[in-house]
C-alpha cells in the first residue's frame, strides 16, 4: 500500500532537532488521521508508538497548534481517541479539527474521556442526534439560575444627563443597587443550589442516588490517559471523568513515585495507597488493583481496568504511626522508587513494547531487570524485619510437620552440597512435630537457617541436625559452620554479592540479616532462636494436631 510506503518513510526519519520532531509528528498526524477505519498495517504500532514519543518531547502548544494548522485532516476514529486521550491542549485541538461522520461520533463519543467531551460542546457543526447524545451524558455548561429575578434589573441605568447632579460612588442610585442586589442573589442561589453537592460528573440519566452506607470498594476501567471511563454502580457519576491511573499525579489524586512509575510503565498495580481529594463519598485514602490491557490486534496499550478499596486500619497500625519501622519503611520505600523505575524501564525495552530492540540491549536490560528483582527481594525482606519487630505483621497461621519441612529442606540442598562432599546430619526423635505456622512460613524459616549454614559449609564438612518433639514444643538444634563463628571469619555480615564464589545464598544481607530475620520470624509465631557459641536452637510451641501418630521415633538422614 501507498500508506505503508510513506509510513515507512517517515519511520526512517532520523529525529535529532525539535524541528526535526514537529514535521514528523505533522507528518504522522496527516497520514494516520487519513487511513481508513479498517486499515491493517504492521507499521500501525510503530507509528503510534513514534507518535507517543514525539509527544512527550514536543509541549503541548506546539501540539495544538500543528492540529490546528490549516489542511490538517483528522478522519481516523482510532487517532481521534488517541489524541483525546492525551494532554487537555492537543486534545482540545484534536477535538475542534476532527472531522468525522456521524455513525463515527455516535460510535466514538461514549468512548471518550470526560473532558474531551466537554470539548465538543463547543462546536456548532455537529448533528442533532450528536448534540443529543453528549446532553444525555451530562456534556453542558454550568450556569448562574436565574433564581426568579428579572434579568433587566440586573442592568446599569445610563449616565445621568449634566441636568442632574453627579452620584458620589457612596451614595448610588437605586437602580444600580438593585442591578447589583440581582446579581448577588443570583450567586447566592448558585451556591445554595451546588451546596451539599459533590463537585463531579452526573449523567443526567442516572436517576440512582448513592447509598447512604459509607463506599468500601468500586471497580473501574481508564483510557490510556488513566481517565476513568467506567465505573461500577452509582459511584460513575463521582468517578468517571477522574485520571485514575495517571502516570503524572494531579490536585485531585495522589500516588507516590513508585506508584507513578509503574503506571507509566503500564505495569501491573497490587494494593497501591493512593489518596483521592474528590466529592466526600470518594475523598481519603483508598487501595489500588489495576491490570492494563492491551489491544489483541496490535498490542497497543488501551488503558487499565481495576478497583479500588478502602484500608482496614487498626488501632494498633495508628498507635505505630510515628514509631521507628514507620521510618525505616519510609526509607524503604525512597529505595524503592528508583529501583522500581529501572526495572521498569529494563521491561520495556527487553519485552520490546515500544518498539524493536538489538538483541544486546536486550540482554543488557534482562540482566538489569534481575538485578533488579533481587534488591526488591532483598527490600521486602528488610520491611518484613521491620514490620515483625514492630509487631505489625504476624506470621500466617495453619498447620505444618516441621519434621517434614527439615527434610525437604535438606534434601533441596543436596544438589548443592553434593559435589563438595558436604551433608547435614539430621537426627529425629520424639513426636508430635506439628507447629502453627502455614507450611510456606515454616519453609521459610528453614530455609533460612539452612541455606544460610550450607552456603558456609567447606568441602567434606557434616553439619549436625537435631529435631525434637513432643507435647509442648518443636526444638531444632543445628551447629554453625566455623567459618561463621566470630574470630574465625571476617564474613559474617558480608552481602551476598561480596561472596560471589558461593552458588547458594538465604538473602542478600548476609548471614547475620537472615539469623535476624529468622529469630523475628520465630519469636513472631511464639517461639525464639538462638545464637550461642557454635549453635543455633529454634523452638516453637507444638501444635497437636489431629490423628497422629504419638509413638516415639527416631531417624536419621545424611544429605
Amino acid at each position: 500500500m501507498q500508506i505503508d510506503d510513506r509510513l515507512t518513510t517517515v519511520l526512517r526519519m532520523r529525529v535529532d532537532s525539535d524541528g526535526v520532531r514537529r514535521t514528523q509528528f505533522r507528518q504522522l498526524i496527516d497520514l494516520l488521521g487519513t487511513l481508513p477505519e479498517t486499515a491493517e498495517s504492521e507499521l500501525l504500532r510503530p507509528a503510534y508508538a513514534r507518535l507517543s514519543e514525539l509527544m512527550t518531547h514536543l509541549p503541548q502548544e506546539e501540539q495544538a497548534a500543528i492540529l490546528r494548522e490549516p489542511g490538517v485532516r483528522l478522519r481516523n476514529p482510532e487517532l481521534v481517541a488517541y489524541l483525546a486521550g492525551g494532554e487537555s491542549k492537543p486534545a482540545a485541538s484534536a477535538m475542534a479539527t476532527a472531522r468525522l461522520s456521524d455513525a463515527q461520533w455516535l460510535a466514538l463519543i461514549p468512548e471518550l474521556p470526560m473532558n474531551a467531551r466537554g470539548f465538543l460542546r463547543h462546536r456548532r457543526d455537529l448533528s442533532s442526534d450528536v448534540k443529543d447524545l453528549l446532553a444525555r451524558l451530562g456534556v453542558q455548561d454550568l450556569v448562574l439560575p436565574d433564581a426568579g429575578i428579572n434579568r433587566s434589573a440586573a442592568a446599569v441605568p445610563p449616565s445621568p444627563t449634566p441636568a442632574v447632579a453627579p452620584v458620589s460612588p457612596a451614595s448610588p442610585t437605586s437602580d444600580t443597587t438593585e442591578g447589583i442586589g440581582a446579581l448577588l442573589r443570583r450567586i447566592e442561589a448558585f451556591r445554595e443550589e451546588r451546596q451539599g453537592k459533590p463537585v463531579a460528573p452526573r449523567l443526567p440519566l442516572e436517576e440512582e442516588e448513592l447509598s447512604a452506607s459509607p463506599l468500601l470498594g468500586f471497580e473501574f476501567a481508564t483510557d490510556t490517559a488513566g481517565t476513568v471511563t467506567w465505573a461500577s454502580g452509582p459511584i460513575a457519576t463521582l468517578a468517571v471523568g477522574l485520571r485514575l491511573t495517571s502516570p503524572m499525579p494531579g490536585v485531585l489524586i495522589d500516588v507516590d513515585k513508585r506508584i507513578a512509575a509503574r503506571l507509566a510503565a503500564h505495569q501491573p498495580i497490587t494494593t497501591a495507597p493512593i489518596n483521592l481529594a474528590a466529592a466526600p463519598d470518594i475523598s481519603g485514602e483508598w487501595r489500588m488493583d489495576a491490570a492494563p490491557l492491551f489491544d489483541a490486534k496490535d498490542g497497543r496499550f488501551t488503558g487499565y481496568r481495576g478497583c479500588l478499596r478502602r484500608p482496614i486500619v487498626s488501632a494498633e497500625d495508628a498507635a505505630n504511626d510515628d514509631s521507628e519501622g514507620d521510618a525505616m519503611r519510609q526509607v524503604l520505600h525512597e529505595l524503592r522508587t528508583p529501583v522500581n523505575a529501572i526495572q521498569g524501564f529494563a521491561e520495556i525495552i527487553q519485552q520490546q513494547l515500544f518498539g524493536p530492540a538489538p538483541h544486546e540491549y536486550r540482554a543488557h536490560a534482562a540482566g538489569i531487570s534481575v538485578d533488579a528483582a533481587k534488591l526488591l527481594a532483598g527490600f521486602d525482606e528488610v520491611d518484613r524485619l521491620v514490620k515483625l519487630d514492630s509487631g505489625d505483621l504476624k506470621p500466617e497461621e495453619g498447620e505444618s510437620d516441621l519434621r517434614l519441612v527439615v527434610s525437604d529442606t535438606v534434601q533441596r540442598l543436596q544438589a548443592f552440597l553434593r559435589p563438595r562432599n558436604a551433608a547435614f546430619d539430621l537426627r529425629v526423635k520424639g513426636s508430635p512435630f506439628h507447629v502453627g505456622l502455614a507450611r510456606p512460613e515454616a519453609m521459610a524459616l528453614c530455609w533460612r537457617l539452612l541455606a544460610t549454614a550450607a552456603g558456609a559449609m567447606g568441602p567434606g564438612e557434616t553439619i549436625a541436625l537435631r529435631l525434637a518433639g513432643n507435647e509442648k514444643r518443636v526444638r531444632l538444634r543445628m551447629k554453625i559452620p566455623p567459618s561463621l563463628i566470630d574470630g574465625t571469619a571476617k564474613n559474617l555480615a558480608a552481602p551476598a554479592d561480596q561472596q560471589r564464589e558461593k552458588a547458594i545464598s538465604a538473602g542478600m544481607f548476609g548471614p547475620k540479616f537472615s539469623f535476624k530475620l529468622a529469630q523475628a520470624e520465630a519469636e513472631a509465631a511464639g517461639g525464639y532462636l538462638k545464637c550461642k557459641q557454635d549453635r543455633v536452637t529454634l523452638v516453637l510451641p507444638a501444635l497437636t494436631a489431629k490423628n497422629v501418630d504419638h509413638s516415639p521415633e527416631q531417624g536419621r538422614a545424611n544429605g
